[in-house]
């Protein structure tokens, strides 16, 4: 059945389809293919260079990094200002707009979109006049190993190109997962880049999986529902106006991920998130920074996919042309104010309330029945006949855990200097050495009070919750400890890597666990004896053991959990375990 659907989908007419091939020297082999093919990786290096060689003054094609199997990395910088290098773009004072494509390498329309949209705006067919305001970074391919892993079926759910690239890197990493932790060689190039350039908003271009629907793509922008309470305005002008260009043309665009809420369900409709900073769309906020998530639809075919992204491309060159002088102070404002977060609540976590809005969404009819294959349910779409969906729609996301930042910072310890301030610098994130042991420091340690880790590996990583908080206590500090100050414009970033209870900090990526793991034990004859000693020893302590016998089934039952009991009141306790090892800090160092 997907078979069919997708060759029944190639021979579907749209606009791109339906054009004559482009034989121009700066076209793709999409163009030339009718849309229905995309190129290998070699075509994004010939074309590169073939934009620069065509528009010297005007592009510069450049390499930003090495893939784990030896592919360069390749971004064009694309403007009439005259910066097309960061530097030069720093120094004007020229808006950045960086669009990406290919993180998932077989949702590739953003390749394909870009070269196009690129040649139309140089040529001034498309968002004339933008390219004098603004410069745009393009980087076609994120994820060029996953690109080269070429198949016909590597997106099932997918209806063209004939052949795509592949989900994840020569590592298995899924590179949109990887934004905090940046484990994978091709994130830490990204970040690089991004530091270097310092873009204004960064464009992630993807394609869904899911169910038949008749709408085309999702536009979600952060912030909206996080980040600087400033700039969230600019943020949902940038979506509604992006938005609106698309219906102009056409389309049918949504501002949330279009998902049911229960998988392959459609009664359930969908639910509006902010996404945690592994993810794009979770990551530059936290930097103060705008990021777009574009969805084009799986089920639409490749012409009108690309179609559609390069119709968002060409709007968002307009917007930036026109508001991103504004919307660069704006983001500048909040650097400001990020510097000035000491002691202020900062959300570490959010959620979407269970209010819900019933809206007519455009879908399809369709049946539910027993599957003898799978054994449960199966949803089935009649896509020759369109049907409106009355559903529930959650889009009100509020702040769940707030944390006050530290008035001065963190620490990092010695021991864990060298790791954490590796990870530090790939964010182009501020810090100092301590220059002088201290054997009293006042500080904010963190004991856990539950501990949970993760039961299977994800993307390489045991990972681990925590619950417990803040108290202050005397602890030593050594020189060549690390001091991450709060007063710096990404101190949102360092909060979300630092505090122990958000979900992509380091620790929740399992970078402390040793912390959490008990090492050292007292063989349970030791520990009778010494049990039976402190009892005899201390009243209070018999009495304490009592209660907690009587108030406690699990415990009372639990011969180790007895003994530990004791041997937690004992000299040879560890009580560095579950101590997070960072700590946070009134003082400046």
């Amino acid at each position: 059945m997907i078979r069919s659907a997708i060759l029944l989908a190639f021979a579907a007419t749209s606009t791109l389809a339906a054009a004559a091939p482009v034989a121009a020297p700066l076209s793709t082999i999409a163009e030339r293919s009718g849309f229905q093919n995309t190129g290998r990786y070699d075509e994004v290096v010939d074309l590169c260079a073939r934009f620069q060689k065509a528009y010297p003054k005007q592009v510069r094609c450049f390499e930003f990094g090495r893939t784990p199997e030896g592919r360069p990395m390749l971004a064009l910088a694309v403007s009439r200002t005259g910066a097309l290098t960061a530097e030069q773009a720093k120094k004007r004072g020229v808006p950045v707009l960086l669009v990406q494509g290919g993180i998932h390498a077989g949702e590739i329309d953003g390749k394909d979109a870009g070269f196009l949209a690129l040649r139309e705006a140089l040529e001034n067919k498309a968002a004339p006049g933008a390219l004098d305001k603004q410069v745009l970074l393009f980087v076609p391919v994120f994820n060029v190993d996953g690109h080269e892993r070429f198949g016909k079926w590597n997106r099932p759910n997918q209806r063209g190109p004939v052949e795509m690239g592949w989900r994840t890197t020569a590592q298995n990493y899924n590179l949109n997962r990887d934004y905090v932790k940046a484990d994978a060689p091709e994130m830490q190039a990204m970040l690089a880049l991004v530091n270097a350039w310092d873009p204004l908003a960064y464009i992630d271009l993807h394609v869904t999986d899911g169910a038949k629907f008749q709408p085309d793509v999702s536009i979600q922008v952060e912030p909206v529902h996080g980040g600087d309470e400033q700039l969230k305005q600019a943020g949902l002008a940038l979506q509604s106006s992006v938005i609106a260009d698309l219906k102009a043309q056409g389309s049918d665009p949504k501002p949330y991920y279009i998902s049911f809420a229960a998988d392959d369900d459609p009664a359930s409709g969908f639910v509006d998130s902010m996404s945690t900073a592994r993810f794009s769309t979770g990551y530059f906020p936290m930097r103060n920074r705008f990021a777009m998530l574009v969805e084009t639809h799986s089920w639409k075919d490749y012409p009108t996919r690309v179609r559609i992204t390069r119709n968002t491309i060409v709007s968002l060159l307009s917007q930036v042309a026109a508001h991103g002088k504004e919307w660069q102070k704006m983001t500048q404002d909040a650097d400001v104010r990020a510097a000035a977060m000491a002691g202020a609540d900062f959300p570490i976590s959010y959620r979407t309330t269970f209010n819900a809005k019933t809206i007519e969404f455009p879908g399809y009819e369709y049946t539910r029945s027993h599957s003898e294959v799978s054994g449960g349910l199966m949803t089935h779409y009649d896509e020759t006949k369109p049907q409106m969906w009355s559903v529930p729609l959650r889009d009100e996301v509020v702040p769940d855990l707030k944390i006050a930042a530290p008035k001065g910072g963190y620490l990092v310890p010695l021991a864990d200097a060298a790791r954490i301030g590796a990870k530090l610098k790939q964010h182009g994130i501020v810090f100092k050495v301590v220059a002088s042991d201290q054997m009293s420091a006042e500080v904010e340690s963190f004991r856990a009070a539950k501990v949970k880790f993760g039961a299977q590996s994800f993307e390489g990583h045991q990972s681990l919750a925590v619950e417990g908080d803040w108290g202050r206590e005397r602890r030593s500090v050594a020189k060549g400890s690390l001091f991450v100050p709060i007063a710096q414009p990404k101190a949102r970033l360092v909060m979300t890597m630092l505090e122990p209870r958000g979900a992509d900090s380091l620790l929740a990526w399992g970078e402390f666990n040793n912390a959490f793991e008990r090492k050292e034990y007292m063989e349970e004859y030791v520990a009778e004896d010494v049990a039976r000693e402190q009892l005899e020893a201390d009243p209070a302590l018999r009495a304490e053991f009592q209660k907690k016998l009587d108030s406690d089934a699990e415990f009372n039952k639990s011969p180790a959990k007895r003994l530990e009991f004791f041997a937690r009141r004992h000299a040879s306790w560890d009580e560095r375990y579950n101590l997070y090892p960072v700590l946070r800090t009134a003082q400046k160092y």
